[in-house]
């Protein structure tokens, strides 16, 4: 459909999602980076929202993902991020979602973690 991206990065909220139980009780905060593949000449042309992949509703669906679950594994929440992109926005043919979960329980000294995924259209 095209090779032109929109990117939306930063998106953070308290998310429940973890294998362990004090995970799902308290929570964490979790940041999402979508890059969404699509042609953007039909909205260059129109210079109508109508005609792209609106990023205010973006960023509110994703937040909603982050929100959703409680999911044991990051993996999960980046598949149905990536799931729900695709299902909202019809100009998208790909999309990558990034999770940072950067208060993962690990023992050693760590910066983040990430689950990097790619999808496309069916």
């Amino acid at each position: 459909m095209g090779t032109d991206t929109i990117t939306l990065s930063g998106i953070t909220a308290i998310g429940h999602h973890g294998v362990f139980e004090h995970e799902k009780r308290d929570g964490q905060p979790f940041t999402l980076d979508v890059v969404l593949h699509t042609d953007i000449r039909p909205a260059a042309a129109s210079d109508n929202v109508a005609d792209t992949a609106h990023y205010g509703e973006l960023g509110e669906l994703v937040l909603a993902q982050i929100q959703d679950g409680p999911w044991d594994l990051i993996e999960t929440l980046a598949q149905k991020t990536a799931i729900a992109i695709l299902g909202s926005f019809p100009t998208v043919s790909g999309v990558e979602v990034i999770v940072h979960k950067p208060k993962a329980p690990i023992t050693v000294t760590f910066s983040d973690v990430t689950i990097h995924i790619y999808r496309e259209r069916e």
